[in-house]
């Protein structure tokens, strides 16, 4: 993928992720207890710290893009409990399937040992999985995979 294709497809997720992310402080209360994820969590989230544009650093590589967009997908999936299409969360078909993946996993976690676990695991999760994605560079076989 050439220098100005890979920008334009950063420029198009990233403008697809921020009016999502603008509307983050939305429905938060400053008063929800740490079962709900914290002060200043949305109602009824467990995973407020990632929730917020400020606290996430702007990724570097094609392999942190995924994992922040991948990690973030599935924490809201996790609360929501259902599933979107790929499409519309600005994943390729290859992101979304490693978010089912992580999604499955974390509800285990969640299952087992809580919020907090689930939220650790997606993080890691997503990290190693896009790092072996994009490990020798951008996949090929076309924007969707």
């Amino acid at each position: 993928m050439s220098g100005s294709r890979r920008g334009a497809w950063l420029l198009a997720l990233g403008l697809a992720l921020s009016a999502p992310l603008g509307t983050a402080g939305c429905g938060r209360t400053a008063g929800a207890d740490s079962s709900t994820g914290g002060p200043g969590a949305p109602a009824g989230s467990g995973h407020a710290a990632h929730d917020s544009v400020a606290a996430t650093p702007s990724p570097s590589s094609d392999a942190e893009l995924c994992a922040a967009i991948v990690a973030r997908w599935s924490r809201k999936v996790l609360d929501s409990g259902t599933y979107g299409d790929y499409q519309s969360m600005g994943l390729s078909n290859g992101q979304y399937d490693i978010l089912r993946a992580v999604v499955d996993a974390a509800r285990a976690a969640e299952r087992r040992q809580g919020a907090s676990a689930a939220d650790e695991l997606i993080g890691r999760q997503a990290r190693t999985a896009c790092a072996d994605r994009y490990r020798h560079g951008i996949p090929g076989g076309g924007p969707w995979r």
